[in-house]
């Protein structure tokens, strides 16, 4: 079974630029009037390239055979036994082989959403009489430990360790690492680049 990873907001936004830019090329081709036309197309084919590339395409995703991260231009397959160890910065980083290191694109820890789970790790004081939070059960109590203080991206990382150690105990061999460039990316900005020359070649 399949697990996507993705960063939602950018996702979200990926996809109102999407329609956004869908509603004004059917306005520029059914008003076309040349030149004008033919750069703004241009100019929205190369902003909706660089877009999918970096907000749509990018994801981490778990299948029962291994660890696939498909980055902006390339798509990493690495089995969960050749995994070696797993770090998380500004991104996570998967190690494996001989000291190689794959950044997954998505999702990723900024500053902010750091900083807001280490607040969420920080026990609230009470004051005063009365109780203004609601009392949490044992299991509720439980699930804010053990979040505290971990991002979306630790929490994903955390998988991926528990999934390669559960590998490595049954033994399981290493199937190859493939690398695999992104031929939908480069076919969207190929076509980006197209509209680009066409534009200058009118103009």
């Amino acid at each position: 079974m399949k697990q996507t990873y993705r960063a939602r907001t950018a996702y979200v936004m990926a996809w109102v630029w999407i329609a956004f830019v869908a509603f004004n090329v059917y306005d520029l081709i059914a008003r076309y009037s040349g030149k004008s036309s033919l750069v703004a197309l241009a100019v929205l084919g190369v902003l909706t390239a660089l877009v999918y590339a970096v907000a749509l395409r990018p994801a981490t995703v778990f299948t029962e055979e291994g660890l696939v991260g498909r980055n902006p231009f390339r798509t990493t397959f690495l089995p969960w036994a050749a995994i070696d160890d797993v770090t998380v910065s500004h991104s996570i980083n998967v190690r494996h082989g001989e000291e190689r290191v794959l950044r997954l694109w998505t999702p990723m820890s900024s500053a902010r959403e750091r900083a807001r789970a280490q607040r969420r790790g920080v026990p609230k004081v009470e004051r005063g009489r009365f109780k203004t939070e609601p009392t949490l059960s044992r299991s509720e109590q439980a699930a804010v430990e053990a979040f505290a203080g971990k991002t979306h991206a630790d929490w994903v990382a955390d998988q991926i360790r528990d999934r390669a150690e559960s590998a490595r105990r049954r033994d399981e061999t290493a199937a190859p690492v493939r690398v695999t460039w992104a031929y939908d990316a480069i076919a969207v900005l190929a076509v980006a680049v197209v509209l680009v020359v066409a534009s200058i070649v009118v103009a």
